[in-house]
């Protein structure tokens, strides 16, 4: 993923842009964080509060939270999804989001990890993620 400063040289979307973004596969990230001892009762809480921004209005096309009693795991999904989440993340005009991050640090222990999809199987008839990730591992 480019770093935050050569996006910023980028020329602005034009509609074709927009365009092969909506025609774009659709991709899932997640963010794995291990919770401090004794803190899956307010992550439980924080989570109860939903997201701090509108997931339509961002571009997500689905966001999931999974909980346990030492990790949470947050999965986005959308088209080029990586941008999007590194924009939530990092836009420091967006205060709700911020604010709602410094609680998320107060219960986790350690930077989160991020995990990219490798395989994926949703019984539509689309060919499953495997196939298209092999081809870049030099498949026999």
């Amino acid at each position: 993923m480019p770093g935050r400063h050569e996006r910023q040289f980028q020329a602005l979307p034009s509609p074709s842009w927009n365009r092969r973004r909506k025609e774009s596969p659709l991709e899932r990230l997640a963010i794995i964080a291990r919770l401090k001892e004794g803190t899956a009762h307010r992550a439980a809480e924080l989570i109860d509060r939903g997201p701090p921004f509108d997931l339509a209005e961002i571009g997500l096309t689905s966001h999931s939270v999974f909980l346990s009693a030492k990790e949470v795991v947050f999965v986005f999904e959308g088209h080029q999804v990586e941008w999007l989440v590194d924009d939530l993340v990092d836009d420091p005009f967006q205060h709700e989001i911020q604010r709602a991050l410094d609680q998320w640090r107060a219960i986790v222990d350690g930077p989160p990890g991020i995990a990219r999809e490798q395989f994926a199987w949703r019984g539509d008839g689309a060919k499953p993620a495997l196939e298209a990730v092999a081809g870049t591992r030099g498949s026999s």
